[in-house]
This record gives structure tokens, sequence and C-alpha cells, in this order.
């Protein structure tokens, strides 16, 4: 299990005096966790500058409705005595020259970096897209950090980067050299940039690797989403390797507490790190990362009947074959995140499901 070689709280640095009325810059903002996120750290009364650049990757109105909702809830955290700001700005990170006017001029605090091309199966038909906005974005977000002295870092990795690996329950201390997508090479990737910056110039980074999230507010490919619209459709619901996955599903809620938690905690340089029997998941240089999961899985048809049974509607089922980019199985060991920065999911999924189809009814109209 991971846990045996996570940091002990010396080798973490604590809360900063400042950690009350910080400047947080979120990407990708009006994303799924990106909106959950930001709705957290207003409510906890930091300035939230949110960005993303609103792409067609789905529905920009859903997008716009999630920093409406963002919005709101600041205006209304204020009008109440309490709470932050959110203010969006809609910018490209892998333009350099905004990222690097953005960071000149707010000089974060802290920096959470959600923006990013997602989707596993799409890597198969726009390559391109995952090395700009993965790649060349990224590496915008780190020298801004650099030159602004942002006290961390965080963000956003994938479950993805285990690849073919089928040794579980994936923990950190594993090997991710086998990864099954370009996305997941992207994030990889990532994580060997974030270690560099933490390492030369010593930006303290923290990547998290999400597993399958689902709620309320999710994107529209996503499996939760999609079987929803296709039962209530009367559309056939396409199940992979003939529905024998196990994922690990993680509520949202859940995922944006450990993300702001992660946050509150910047890592320092893991004095017991010896080169010759190297940590994968941590470093001499301020650099941590971690899974970020329930810590448990559930049969994708399992996953289907709750939802069935909440939508009141029954699925038409086609079967297909496993595609090339798909993992049979994910499980994350959590013990690192839970022992460092007291992490503990607690949404079941026939709850979290429950939240889901009440806003999806609602939203939807159906």
């Amino acid at each position: 299990m991971g846990g045996s070689a996570s940091a002990t709280p010396q080798d973490r640095a604590p809360p900063s005096a400042g950690d009350s009325g910080m400047k947080i810059l979120v990407t990708g903002a009006a994303g799924f966790i990106g909106h959950f996120v930001s709705l957290r750290l207003v409510d906890a009364g930091h300035d939230v500058t949110g960005v993303d650049n609103l792409n067609d990757y789905y529905s920009p109105q859903l997008k716009r409705d999630r920093l409406a909702r963002a919005d709101e809830a600041a205006r209304t955290a204020r009008t109440a005595g309490g709470g932050g700001r959110f203010a969006f700005v809609r910018l490209d990170l892998a333009d350099r020259a905004p990222v690097e006017a953005l960071f000149a001029k707010h000089r974060f605090d802290r920096v959470v970096h959600l923006a990013a091309q997602a989707g596993v199966a799409h890597s198969l038909k726009d390559p391109f897209a995952y090395v700009r906005s993965n790649v060349a974005a990224f590496a915008h977000v780190l020298e801004g950090c650099r030159h602004a002295d942002t006290e961390h870092l965080v963000y956003a990795s994938t479950s993805s980067v285990y690849g073919a690996s089928e040794r579980l329950p994936y923990s950190v201390d594993h090997s991710t050299d086998h990864p099954l997508s370009l996305y997941a090479a992207t994030k990889k990737a990532n994580e060997a940039m974030a270690h560099s910056y933490s390492h030369l110039y010593d930006v303290p980074t923290t990547g998290l690797r999400f597993f399958t999230v689902y709620g309320p507010w999710g994107r529209p490919d996503m499996a939760c989403y999609l079987f929803a619209r296709q039962i209530l459709a009367g559309e056939p619901v396409t199940l992979y390797n003939r529905g024998q996955h196990w994922r690990d599903w993680t509520y949202v809620d859940d995922v944006a507490e450990g993300v702001v938690r992660v946050l509150m905690n910047a890592p320092k340089g893991n004095r017991a790190w010896d080169g010759r029997a190297p940590d994968p998941g941590s470093s001499s240089a301020p650099y941590r990362l971690y899974n970020i999961g329930a810590g448990r899985s559930v049969h994708l048809l399992e996953f289907l009947e709750i939802l069935e049974e909440l939508l009141g509607a029954k699925a038409a089922r086609k079967l297909v074959p496993r595609r090339s980019v798909d993992v049979r199985e994910t499980l994350a060991d959590v013990e690192r995140l839970r022992v460092d920065v007291g992490y503990r999911p607690s949404t079941p999924v026939r709850e979290g499901l429950r939240r889901f189809v009440e806003w999806y009814r609602s939203y939807h109209d159906v």
C-alpha cells in the first residue's frame, strides 16, 4: 500500500498564516471539477480568478451556466457578510503572452490547474489538441508560478497514467511507464514537468491523479451523464468490454474537498527520500503525487442498474468489445492522502447518483 512511504508532517509545510483570503487562480473554472473547487474556495473567503477558454469540446452553455452559478454564489456569500470574490477571465492557456500577463498582474498566492483537453477516446481523433492544451499550456502555467513565486501549484493528473498495469489498488508507488492513450501520456508528462520545476526552481507542486469523478454539473461525455441521456431518450447504452468494467467512482464534492485540503498543504522536500530507492510519489524537492478517488471499485453494470432505478427507466444495452484505450478496472489507494491531509471520501455511489439524477432532471427539465 502507498501509505508506508508517506511524508511525515514535518516534511510538509504547515498552512501559511495567509491561508485566509488568498488570491487563487483556478484554471478550467468553467469545467466540472473546477466549478466545485471554485465554489469551495470562494465560500472559504478566498478571491478566485477563474480561467477557461470555453471551447466547444462539449456544450459551452453548460460551462457558462457553471460560471454564472459561481458568480451568484460569490455575490450571495458577500451579501451575507462572508465569502470571497469570483472573477472570470476567458483565456487560452496555450497562448503564452496572455498567461504571462495574467500572472504578472495578479501574482497569485496559489494555483489550481485543472484546465486540460479531457477525454481518453478523443485523443485518438485529435492528438494535437492534447499536446497543445495539456503540455504547452502546462509549461506556461509552470513558468507563471515560477516567476510569481506562487506558494503552491496543485494540478490535475489522472488514474489513466497507470495504463497497462493490472496491479491493484493503484498506488503512487507503482510504475506508470505504459500509458494506453496520448491523453494519459500528456498527464504523465505533466508530472515529470512539475518535478523539474520543483527541483530547479523550488516551486511546490502537487499532482492529483483523479479517478472516475461523477455528480451534478458533470461532463456530457462521461458515463454517468451519457447513460442518463440515453436511458431517458430510449437510446441503447453502449457498454465496452461487454460491461465487464470496474471503476473507482468518486463523487465530485469529495474530490473538491480533497483538492482544497491539498492546496492548503504545500509540500516540502521529503527528507527521507533516497535516490538509490526512489519513491515515485515524492522527492527531495517540494513535490508530491496523490491518488484522489473513493478507494472502492464498483462494477459498471451495478452502477448502471442504480442509475436505471433512480431514473425509473431501463436501458437497452449494446454490448461491444473492449477498446484499446480502456482499462478493465481502477481502484485507488488513497492512504497517503488520508494521512497527509485527512482526506476521507464519504459519499456512497447510490447517494451520489441520487443527487446527480435530481440535478439532471431539473437542469434538462425532464
